[in-house]
Formats: C-alpha cells, sequence, structure tokens
C-alpha cells in the first residue's frame, strides 16, 4: 500500500506539471498583446506597456515565463492580475460561494443519488424502478442551460419562493435552486450507477452462500452489496467534487453567483492570463487530489481490492 501511494504521488506529480504547462501554453504562447488589450479603444502609452511587460515577464521565452510562475507557485504566490490585484486574494473572494455551491450540490448527489439506485435495484421493473430510469435519462437529455433558467423562472419569478439571483438571502435559501440545477446531472449518473453495479453483485455466488448461511437478506444487501457496489459511484462522485469545486461557469453565470467559475469566465473574457492560469492551478491540483483519495478509497470499500 505504501508502494502504492508513493507511485501515485509520483504521478500526480508528472501530470501536474504537464497539465499546467499546457494551461500556460494555452494562456500565454497564442497569439495577441494582453497588456495593450487593457487600454481598449485608448492606445497605452509605449512606456506604460514595456513596463507591464517587464513586470510580468511577457518579454521572456514562454517556458523561462512558466519556470519563474512555477518559483513563486511553490512559495504561495499565485500572481497578480495585470491591475495589481493578487490572484489569491480574487479567487479568495470568490471561493466561500463556490464552496456552499459545490458541496450543496454534492450532498445532494450523494444522499439521493445512492438511495435512488438502492432502492430501484432492490425493485426492478416496479413502477418506482420505471420512473428513475425514465427522470434519469430525461434529465441527462436536457441541456444545463435549459433546466437552469426553466428553473430561475417558474421558482424565482412566477411562485417567488426562492431569490431570482444572487447571494444577498444567503445559504440555504440563495443555493438551494442553483445546487439542486447542479446536482441533478450527476444525481441521475449516480443512481444509474449504484443500481446496475448492485444488480449484478446481488447475482454473485457470495450473496448466495450468505443466504443459504441464513443471513438476513437485510444485512447481506446493505453489509455486503451495497458496500461493494459503491465503487464505480465513489469514483464518479470524487471526480465529480473536485469538478463542482472548480465552479461551473453555466449555472455561476445564470443565477449571477459570484464564485470562482464567474472569474475565470470574466477573466478569459477580459484577457487577465495571471487570473486563468492561478485558478486553472488550483483546479487541476483539486482534481488531482480527489482522484487520489478515490484510488484510496477502493481498498477501504473492497477488501478484495489490494494495493501491492
Amino acid at each position: 500500500m505504501g508502494k502504492y501511494v508513493v507511485s501515485r504521488l509520483l504521478q500526480l506529480v508528472l501530470v501536474f506539471f504537464g497539465v499546467t504547462l499546457l494551461i500556460y501554453l494555452a494562456v500565454y504562447a497564442l497569439p495577441g498583446d494582453p497588456i495593450r488589450a487593457l487600454g481598449g479603444d485608448r492606445q497605452l502609452p509605449e512606456s506604460v506597456i514595456n513596463a507591464m511587460r517587464a513586470q510580468f515577464n511577457l518579454d521572456d521565452p514562454v517556458l523561462i515565463q512558466y519556470l519563474k510562475y512555477l518559483g513563486n507557485l511553490f512559495t504561495g504566490d499565485l500572481g497578480t492580475d495585470f491591475n495589481g490585484r493578487p490572484v489569491a486574494d480574487l479567487m479568495g473572494q470568490r471561493w466561500p460561494v463556490t464552496i456552499r455551491l459545490a458541496l450543496t450540490a454534492w450532498v445532494i448527489q450523494v444522499v439521493l443519488g445512492i438511495g435512488l439506485g438502492v432502492l430501484t435495484a432492490l425493485r426492478k421493473g416496479t413502477w418506482l424502478d420505471h420512473t428513475v430510469l425514465f427522470f434519469t435519462v430525461g434529465v441527462i437529455s436536457i441541456p444545463v442551460f435549459v433546466l437552469a433558467y426553466t428553473a430561475q423562472i417558474a421558482f424565482g419569478v412566477k411562485l417567488g419562493v426562492v431569490p431570482v439571483s444572487g447571494i444577498d438571502d444567503g445559504w440555504p435559501l440563495s443555493y438551494l435552486v442553483p445546487s439542486i440545477i447542479l446536482a441533478i446531472f450527476g444525481l441521475a449518473s449516480v443512481a444509474r450507477l449504484v443500481r446496475a453495479s448492485m444488480l449484478e453483485n446481488l447475482r454473485a455466488d457470495y450473496v448466495k452462500t450468505a443466504m443459504a448461511k441464513g443471513l438476513s437478506r437485510r444485512r447481506v444487501v446493505y453489509r455486503h452489496v451495497l458496500r461493494n457496489s459503491l465503487i464505480p459511484a465513489v469514483t464518479f462522485l470524487g471526480i465529480d467534487l473536485g469538478y463542482l469545486l472548480g465552479g461551473t461557469v453555466i449555472i455561476e453565470g445564470v443565477f449571477n453567483l459570484p464564485g470562482v467559475g464567474q472569474l475565470l469566465f470574466s477573466s478569459i473574457a477580459s484577457q487577465q492570463g495571471p487570473v486563468v492560469v492561478g485558478v486553472a492551478t488550483v483546479l487541476v491540483v483539486i482534481f488531482l487530489l480527489a482522484n487520489l483519495v478515490v484510488d484510496l478509497l477502493y481498498g477501504v470499500l473492497d477488501p478484495r481490492i489490494r494495493h501491492e
């Protein structure tokens, strides 16, 4: 197990350098001058442009820029945007909104997704099973922005039971509908994964053996079958948590939530390269750590799995 953890950490380091390098190249190696774009319709003086290019190392080769960025990153410095604001401060202002939104959506996925998956597996072929399957297929087929705008109009404008946008009403009221819309796609996937995995495990020989030895069906299902059936769902939920913490641009845009996703979108639109690279780097770290935790949980959920 220890060797496996070390090898996975080494893989994470290699992936981190590779992905962050690609992100940096995508932002800074493309044609265009973000410094000149700051002036908009008015041309900035050449002295100002040259000073800012020197300040942000834009005159260096792009690989040298990347190495300097890594040097600052390892000291905890995510850099500053072209207006002189620290990227870490900008993200710090947005993270609480995204964390509340993501964790609320993730809890909904875990509770309802696993619950519906277990119920439909135990009641295969009943009206509940067909209803949940129809719901999951229908939800996955609808674009997220359609559901978001529909829910906003129906519950916010027409019924007036939730805020239309913003976070002025705090948690949970301001986050309820966005979280449900954000969670509903993952919820459908989790339910289908748990249902399929449970149906497969219910037909396994160890279940028949346990039942033949006199164990109750309830104990077999919830102590053995469910535990082994959670591995696909854990994989999905672990990765999806990283995705949710990254902020969903569409949901935060529709409901006007000042989170990390909205910060990333606005930074791309305004060509704020340091902010884009800084946010993307933090998201890469979140995804990598989520994958590591998921891999380590495999051995906990299923004792048959051992990492040599």
